[in-house]
């Protein structure tokens, strides 16, 4: 390069830098020390490797950026602000005011980033080791649609990552995963500073991480100092020439300006630099030292003669190949432009089968998995998979190949034992624009919890699979019986918790789900048969809906008792509405599969499923009471858990417990015979 462009590429660098750091003491809140490092990293990535259009951010065809370490925030909206990214409507993604206003209320510019408050934002991060899962979603994607679709449709994923990320349990698992299935459009950025909020890393983390990614199946290059630029283009290069393993770079930095300065390590993990410190890295950089928000002359333009320019040149070349294969393959081209628009094809729930009322049943993970596979037989962008428990939680879909290296990959997806890392990239995968579906035991939840909370927060379409869903799974005990669970999981705002009560509530269940695409959803199911029942009232599709219903009133159509249930505990409710009615007692059964949408209803209809007037309830759940006193009221009674479960078979298990029709009868009884 000439000193010209030596001198400009250094300018823009120290314009990253400064505008992190002023960004941070502005807001007297933040971590101003990792973008300052990284700012080379991310210049040289940006301006010179990354397929991305700031014109045109949504562009399909672009690479994928993920910053991992997304307490680095002000990183991203550097190079968003710098680079001119554009909103659909025209305007800056992150303007100069935004900067000035980091982490202000209202703004783009949150603490961590956060998917859809701006364009070229691809995903929510912050909790460490999401963004390294998202990431092999995304690059799993792009083989995908290479693949079954196009080549010129695959792109690359590029990822900055921090101690922590390599750390967390996830993201262990996340490498493992992409090492296994040699996603060579792969890269992680990994930045090591070696220190962590407490300390020096190696308070707590010693091992050779390097040669732990080696072990894994991944290209390992490592660069001596981040400020090096032509060894991270070099790098950055490896990465592209290497077509069999996923690239693990290893970049050496100081956190703060990058390097030793006259200010000593400046710019502490996760607070605010001080107006010290602030002058003395600008003294010793060179840096105007009254300067704030300062954009040197010359740098805007800079980014558009490099990432605007290249980056509009590969859209304008992927967009004719587009075209040329659309008039190839017009069909197959129409599947693209639904899975882009976030559609669904015509007639996609055409082949959900019925299920005719049946005494014995079956388990509803059973009727799930019938379900799911007609759903995806006609949904090609449908895909998904289990933690090494597909034929338990039957979401192996027929007559399709698995998602693995070497071959080209299929819709199933062996996640083996790693919740954790499945769930962050289904989260990948729906950010891409597919419909994901990943599976487990229900208990297991716990381990997928923080990335099932961001599917959540990031309103993707992600379908959790949950089986074996109460003590109902018998004898493999206390340790696999989930109690707390329901609750767990009704408490994240915006998940919709389904537990479907039989065979046709699951099939609406999933037209539910599938019919929207801004919600995650835990479908909780059983492990042992549950009876199909008949409906009295009403209309079932639109009540599973709705989140509850009347699944059969009183036979005088004013019930004195109402009796709630979900999942295998609804059949309980119908046996005992039999009894009360037979001895007088006009009894009405609802079915509440899902409280958040029940909740979400007009209070017309929550009125005509649950009347105020009557005050008798009892609610059946095989879990734990909490959530459910809102439906109750004062003089409701519950039928279900107050601890933990024990090891037997499930009948013997109802019994013990008093989850029975003689218990709800009694609890029924009591209810009614109470003073108002």
């Amino acid at each position: 390069m000439t000193s010209t462009e030596t001198d400009i590429s250094q300018l823009a660098v120290d314009t990253i830098r400064t505008l992190s750091m002023d960004a941070v003491q502005a807001a007297n809140s933040g971590h101003p020390g990792t973008p300052m490092a990284l700012a080379p990293v991310a210049y040289v990535l940006w301006n010179e490797f990354l397929r991305f259009d700031p014109a045109n951010p949504e562009w399909a065809g672009r690479d994928r950026f993920v910053l991992s370490c997304g307490h680095a925030s002000m990183l991203l909206y550097s190079l968003l602000h710098l680079a001119d990214v554009r909103r659909a409507d025209g305007g800056p993604a992150v303007s100069l005011d935004d900067v000035k206003s980091f982490r202000q209320l209202g703004r783009p510019t949150a603490g961590h980033p956060e998917h859809g408050d701006a364009p070229g934002i691809e995903t929510t991060t912050g909790p460490l080791g999401q963004g390294v899962g998202n990431s092999v979603g995304f690059a799993a994607a792009a083989r995908f649609l290479g693949t079954r679709w196009a080549k010129h449709l695959e792109y690359d994923v590029w990822t900055l990552c921090s101690d922590g990320d390599v750390m967390e349990g996830v993201g262990c698992e996340a490498a493992s995963l992409a090492g296994h299935l040699r996603l060579s459009n792969l890269c992680w950025v990994w930045d090591d500073n070696r220190i962590t909020i407490e300390g020096e890393t190696d308070l707590a983390f010693t091992e050779d991480v390097p040669a732990r990614f080696r072990a894994l199946g991944w290209n390992v290059v490592e660069v001596a100092d981040a400020n090096d630029l032509d060894a991270l283009r070099a790098a950055f290069q490896a990465f592209r020439s290497c077509d069999d393993k996923p690239t693990f770079i290893v970049v050496r930095s100081v956190i703060g300006w990058g390097a030793p300065t006259k200010a000593g390590k400046s710019s502490a993990h996760g607070s605010p630099p001080g107006d010290h410190e602030v002058r003395g890295v600008q003294q010793s950089s060179g840096w105007p030292e009254d300067a704030r928000f300062l954009v040197p002359e010359g740098v805007r333009e800079h980014f558009a003669a490099g990432i605007g320019k290249r980056g509009r040149a590969c859209r304008e070349v992927w967009e004719r190949e587009q075209t040329a294969y659309a008039n190839r393959e017009p069909e197959r081209a129409v599947e693209l432009q639904q899975l882009f628009a976030g559609e669904l094809p015509r007639g996609w729930d055409a082949e959900f089968p019925s299920f005719p009322a049946d005494a014995k049943g079956k388990a509803t993970r059973v009727s799930s998995g019938e379900v799911l596979r007609a759903a995806a037989a006609r949904i090609p962008w449908m895909l998904g998979g289990s933690a090494d428990l597909a034929p338990s939680t039957n979401t192996l879909l027929k007559g399709e190949a698995g998602f693995q290296a070497g071959a080209a990959p299929g819709r199933n997806f062996h996640f083996g034992v790693r919740e954790h890392a499945m769930a962050a990239c289904a989260n990948g995968l729906a950010l891409a624009g597919f419909r994901p579906f990943v599976a487990t035991f229900f208990v297991f939840s716990d381990y997928l919890r923080p990335s099932l909370r961001l599917s959540a927060i990031m309103h993707l379409p992600v379908l959790y699979v949950l089986t074996h869903d109460s003590i109902g799974l018998g004898e493999d005990g206390t340790t696999h019986q989930p109690v707390e669970h329901l609750a767990a999981c009704r408490a994240i705002p915006r998940l919709v918790t389904m537990r479907p009560g039989d065979a046709n509530e699951v099939r609406e269940a999933y037209r539910w789900f599938l019919g929207q695409r801004d919600r995650p959803m835990a479908l909780v199911l059983s492990r042992q048969n549950v009876p199909t029942l008949e409906q009295t009232t009403g209309d079932r599709a639109r009540g599973v809906s709705r989140g509850g219903y009347v699944l059969q009133d009183a036979k005088s159509g004013r019930p004195e008792v109402v009796l709630m249930g979900t999942g295998s505990e609804l059949s309980l409710c119908v046996e005992a509405r039999e009894r009360l009615e037979s001895s007088g007692v006009p009894t009405r059964v609802v079915s509440l599969p899902s409280h958040e949408l029940f909740a979400e209803q007009d209070e017309a209809w929550r009125e005509s499923v649950i009347p105020a007037a009557c005050r008798a309830r009892v609610a059946v759940e095989a879990g734990v009471r909490q959530g459910w006193d809102r439906w109750l009221g004062e003089r409701g009674r519950f039928v279900g858990m107050t601890g933990f479960g024990c090891s037997a078979p499930a009948e013997q298990l109802y019994e013990h417990f008093r989850i029975t029709v003689d218990r709800i009868v009694e609890e029924a009884r009591a209810a009614r015979a109470a003073r108002p």
